[in-house]
């Protein structure tokens, strides 16, 4: 049988479905933390990646002998589907591991990072981002992901992770960033981020690890941050056909919506922003947020 890969978003949810086990995700879910295990877990297309590799270079001084970040800093809840035992020793301290679980979701126990991105931003990074991978390319409209977007459930969108870490901030053991601080101010936050882990990295090793953390860099190294182990394990269990392109360093701008999306579909994610993030925390945009966080 040839495979093909969806069409349609309704066909791309099924295939979804398959990409993590319900064992695989209970053995992520039933790790019991080091307080020195640092978890990364922004949501998807939020800058995870980019923080993997500012905490791995950080903690290894800035060695880069791996094939892809997922080898070296696991995915919690994938790592078992992908043949990867949480348990074991990693090639640095302290142990990293990348998520997408909201606070509610997490074990508890170790250290958080969290980094936020403007949802419309996070939204259109999704969409090129599964495209050519988990849906044939021209198939699924902008506007038609950007519905499915605002309507995830409850459990699994933007909006509710947001508002599960954004409520933790004062967590001494959580440490929030924007995408657009790291953007415009990287070294600073290598600096939060060598602190917050609990680690003296040398001068030199904080400066590798701001270097190699630069979009010019991770570009020219996309091999190595292009998701290749795990499209090799799991496009199988999704019927997925070899050779998709899910590579992660893209453009790494901010603002796009800006010129992408449509008045009307700009207020759907307004409203739902007041829906949420407003009526839980009075932030009434995202440049709020930006401003609670501090100058960048």
């Amino acid at each position: 049988m040839t495979l093909t890969r969806p069409k349609t978003l309704a066909e791309m949810i099924i295939r979804q479905d398959y990409f993590a086990t319900d064992p695989g995700v209970s053995q992520g879910l039933s790790y019991q933390p080091d307080p020195t295990d640092v978890f990364i877990s922004p949501y998807a297309k939020c800058g995870t990646t980019w923080m993997q590799q500012i905490v791995h270079g950080l903690r290894s001084n800035g060695s880069m002998q791996f094939s892809e970040i997922t080898e070296v800093v696991p995915w919690l809840e994938l790592a078992h589907d992908m043949g990867i035992d949480i348990q074991a020793p990693q090639v640095a301290l302290p142990h990293a591991f990348k998520s997408h679980l909201s606070w509610n979701d997490i074990p508890k126990g170790g250290r958080y990072i969290v980094v936020f991105r403007d949802p419309i931003d996070a939204m259109i990074s999704l969409h090129r981002f599964l495209e050519g991978w988990f849906f044939e390319t021209g198939s699924v409209s902008m506007a038609e992901f950007a519905d499915y977007y605002l309507d995830r459930g409850k459990e699994e969108n933007y909006w509710s992770h947001a508002c599960s870490w954004w409520a933790q901030r004062d967590n001494p053991n959580v440490l929030c960033f924007a995408f657009e601080q790291m953007k415009a101010n990287l070294p600073a936050v290598v600096n939060q981020v060598a602190d917050f882990i609990g680690i003296a990295p040398s001068s030199l090793a904080r400066q590798i690890a701001t270097k190699q953390a630069q979009f010019d860099f991770m570009k020219r190294h996309k091999d190595q941050f292009d998701d290749h182990l795990i499209r090799e394990t799991r496009d199988p269990a999704c019927g997925l056909p070899p050779g998709g392109d899910s590579a992660k360093v893209s453009r790494g701008k901010s603002g796009a919506g800006a010129t992408t999306i449509t008045s009307e579909l700009r207020a759907k994610f307004e409203a739902r922003w007041r829906e949420t993030m407003t009526s839980q925390f009075g932030l009434s945009s995202y440049s709020d947020l930006l401003q609670a966080l501090g100058s960048y």
